[in-house]
């Protein structure tokens, strides 16, 4: 098989470090309290450091040793309190953040030359003019080409203050002298929302990636684009989205809840319990919503999934979600890295708390969730499965249920087709993103007149480019057993997606992949009962 523990889809590792994240920093008053705080365990830390600091025989990393006492202690605490170093905060921040300053290109650093995949929209290098395929040769007077330039480093070296300028020179296919380009700096998004189009004239499509600073701006930006279109009901993935902010979660639910509804309640370990709300603003309150979910849907998304679900708005469809009702806040240490820490549960309208349990320890919440992606096919867990105490009941009527995770109203199997071990692996392992980018670097000119509606409409993927592509695999097991070859439509359609978005971008993307995509398909099922309804 392609896919086990080591090939984990790509948003474990955001879910384990950032995505987890619901909540806001602690007050001053708050900080101050533990910063001033006293007691014996402290003096004992303290002493334990600087006995090992000027006493101990050998030098000794005290950094190290203090770092690898606070992963020791938030291990112990439960499986979402997390620890950031200060290498990894900045990272973790611009992500949440929305944006970073710099100038705004996707590239590959393909033998040995800073080589652009794509100019992102919007940014200052789309801007400019500089196109896919350039290459990027010197940035001011520093060439930034050859094997002494790594990825990081030519990262640092594009990146910059806001407003500050860099002069680039660009070699471009076709053109025998090199490009002088001006960019000046500025912020690039890092969209969240990362597609939105009509699936038909009265249905919008929306998928959330994650919920960061910057995503309800997003989100309704697109919201307005799709009611300029016609939609009147709407789809809103998220599928995948590991979470992030409280106060963003509650926007978005509040766009489809009437004034007054409870969004959801969280209590700290006071039993304090503070609700928040829906206001007069949303305008989906009248519409039908169809959530999509699966078991990679976690923390923030929950939220949204669950609030909706508990006051009898729209329909959730798809599979349980992953199953994490903690609220961490975030913790400056004082020298660039900081602690998420588990502060309190929330609770959906109902009452229900979807956090898994813990009470084995984190490794063992892991691998039962490890466990449950390697056995997705089979994970048919439905209301039957769960214990009469975990039952809930809605306004309406309703029975929802608590325990681990929202459990959907429609259940849709996992496809085997297009969801297997080896198409997970070519999703997530950057195979089929390279093979393209090849593909079109040596013969990018007969794409360049190609609009998005006819790549949509005639554009298919050549026999010859999926055996160029198969090739790859030709070493492997699974292509000697002709297994690979089993899944040539799924893998058709994920090379069309990579075509897509490189020529395109994400949404042309995820246009391609709702051809394929069972979810989406019982979604245009029930959405036409109810039209007929």
């Amino acid at each position: 098989m392609f896919l086990n523990r080591k090939h984990l889809p790509f948003f474990i590792a955001v879910l384990l470090g950032i995505g987890i994240y619901i909540g806001s920093k602690l007050s001053p008053n708050r900080s101050n309290y533990f910063t001033n705080s006293k007691n014996i365990s402290k003096q004992k830390l303290s002493r334990l450091i600087d006995y090992l600091e000027y006493e101990y025989v050998d030098p000794v990393d005290t950094d190290s040793i203090v770092e690898g006492f606070i992963e020791t202690v938030l291990q112990n605490l439960d499986p979402h309190s997390s620890y950031i170093p200060k290498q990894d905060f900045a990272a973790v921040k611009e992500n949440m953040k929305g944006d970073f300053i710099g100038i705004g290109v996707s590239f590959y650093n393909y033998k040995d030359s800073v080589t652009v995949i794509r100019p992102i929209e919007g940014g200052p290098s789309f801007r400019a003019g500089i196109l896919a395929g350039d290459r990027i040769l010197m940035a001011d007077d520093d060439t930034i080409y050859g094997k002494n330039w790594s990825e990081s480093k030519i990262i640092e070296r594009l990146r910059g203050q806001k407003n500050s300028k860099v002069q680039l020179k660009i070699k471009r296919a076709g053109i025998d002298s090199l490009l002088n380009f001006e960019i000046i700096r500025s912020e690039v998004p890092i969209k969240s929302v990362v597609a939105s189009y009509m699936i038909s004239p009265t249905l919008g499509y929306i998928k959330i990636n994650r919920f960061a600073e910057s995503t309800y701006q997003e989100f309704e930006k697109n919201i307005e684009d799709l009611l300029l279109e016609g939609a009147s009901n709407l789809v809103l993935d998220l599928r995948d989205n590991p979470g992030g902010f409280l106060q963003i979660a509650e926007q978005i639910a509040d766009e489809f809840l009437e004034d007054g509804k409870l969004i959801l309640f969280t209590k700290n370990k006071t039993n304090e319990i503070a609700k928040s709300f829906a206001t007069a603003k949303g305008r989906f309150e009248q519409a039908e919503v169809y959530v999509l979910i699966n078991e990679n849907s976690a923390s923030a998304s929950e939220i949204v999934a669950g609030a909706l679900q508990d006051n009898d708005k729209g329909t959730i469809v798809g599979r349980r979600s992953f199953g994490k009702g903690l609220v961490q806040q975030e913790m400056d240490l004082g020298d660039g890295s900081a602690i998420r820490l588990t502060t309190s549960r929330y609770y959906t309208p109902t009452g229900r708390s979807i956090q898994r349990s813990y009470v084995e320890g984190s490794e063992s919440y892991y691998d039962d969730y490890y466990e449950r992606l390697e056995n997705r096919a089979s994970d048919t867990l439905k209301s039957e499965a769960i214990a009469d105490s975990l039952t809930f009941i809605t306004p309406k009527g309703k029975t929802v249920y608590g325990g681990g995770g929202i459990i959907p109203d429609v259940y849709v199997p996992y496809d085997i087709n297009f969801n297997n071990d080896i198409v997970e692996y070519l999703k997530v392992s950057g195979t089929i993103d390279f093979f393209v980018f090849e593909h079109l670097d040596a013969q990018r000119a007969q794409y360049t007149s190609l609009s998005e509606a006819e790549f949509l409409s005639s554009f298919e993927v050549s026999e010859t480019i999926y055996q160029q592509f198969a090739a790859n695999f030709t070493e492997t097991p699974n292509r000697e057993n002709n297994e690979f070859d089993v899944y040539k439509s799924a893998i058709k359609t994920l090379l069309k997606s990579a075509f897509a978005k490189q020529l395109f971008g994400d949404n042309t993307a995820a246009k391609v992949l709702s051809t394929f995509d069972p979810m989406l398909q019982k979604t245009n099922d029930l959405e036409a009962v109810s039209i007929s309804n």
